[in-house]
């Protein structure tokens, strides 16, 4: 409840954003930009579960093939209430594993042959557990829903930053502290939505940590996962055949796959894995 409550300010102030730069262009230009974003970002949305797993060449996998992995899906949609959904298997020595799909009824999860390895049993059932736990909350959608207001402030942005520029905007070309605060607005919009769209990412992990524990009643273990999955993917060196992280899609992994400095982990789609832990020892059942 507390971090859907944040999620909704986060997606309020996004919006509120969009109204603020929006006002510059007024309906017309707003709706232009509204549309371009809910046509790219809703296409991705609808479309997401084809796109991904061909991305990562991930192969659908039968019982018989990947027993354990089914076993442990079984087990946690009877416990969830929810539709099985396909089962994939990507191959790289990675160790990472995602969700995708529009809704519960259209939902794949796909694991590493690198998780496979590194993980028990009971590790597995809490990263599982974590994912599915996104195709509960819909967060495919929350973050489709995220994606779209930011799309917009970035163009409404970009716009506003060439209509300053080449005096678009009729009576305020004598006005040069409005068309100063215009370009101040046209840059700093697009990087305050970017943060927004990154915190409501994060916000969704911790939700997916906590309901994923609940799922399947074993915190401890995704806790000890995540210890994991952080140690293998910072020391992980791939191989010539292995399927490579894409930054477009990186925020679907549990943990980040993408690794930077200090800067860059201020525009991470992920929380602090120390933290994730912290909060999930922290539960009891």
């Amino acid at each position: 409840m507390k971090n859907m409550l944040k999620t909704t300010i986060l997606l309020a102030t996004l919006t509120g954003l969009l109204v603020l730069i929006g006002s510059h262009w007024g309906t017309g230009g707003m709706i232009i930009a509204f549309l371009f974003a809910v046509i790219l970002n809703f296409g991705s949305y609808w479309y997401s579960d084809k796109i991904v797993l061909k991305m990562y060449r991930a192969k659908e996998v039968s019982p018989a093939e990947a027993p354990n992995l089914h076993r442990i899906v079984d087990g946690l949609v009877m416990r969830a209430g929810l539709p099985k959904p396909k089962v994939y298997i990507v191959e790289s020595g990675m160790p990472n594993a995602f969700a995708t799909g529009r809704n519960p009824e259209h939902a794949a999860v796909a694991a590493t042959t690198g998780i496979l390895e590194l993980l028990s049993y009971e590790e597995m059932e809490g990263v599982l557990a974590h994912e599915l736990a996104h195709v509960k909350n819909r967060d495919t959608l929350i973050s489709a829903i995220a994606a779209t207001l930011a799309g917009v402030v970035t163009m409404l942005a970009n716009m506003a930053q060439w209509a300053a520029i080449f005096g678009g905007f009729g009576s305020r070309d004598d006005d040069n502290g409005g068309i100063i605060g215009l370009i101040a607005m046209a840059i700093v919009a697009p990087i305050a939505a970017t943060l927004i769209q990154l915190a409501i990412s994060r916000s969704r992990e911790y939700a997916a940590d906590a309901e994923g524990a609940s799922i399947c009643r074993k915190p401890w273990a995704l806790a000890s996962a995540l210890e994991k999955l952080e140690y293998g993917n910072s020391h992980y060196k791939p191989s010539v055949s292995d399927v490579q992280a894409k930054e477009s899609s990186a925020h679907m992994f549990i943990v980040n796959p993408l690794k930077g400095g200090a800067i860059q982990s201020l525009f991470s789609t992920h929380p602090v894995t120390e933290e994730r832990v912290k909060r999930l020892r922290a539960m009891r059942f």
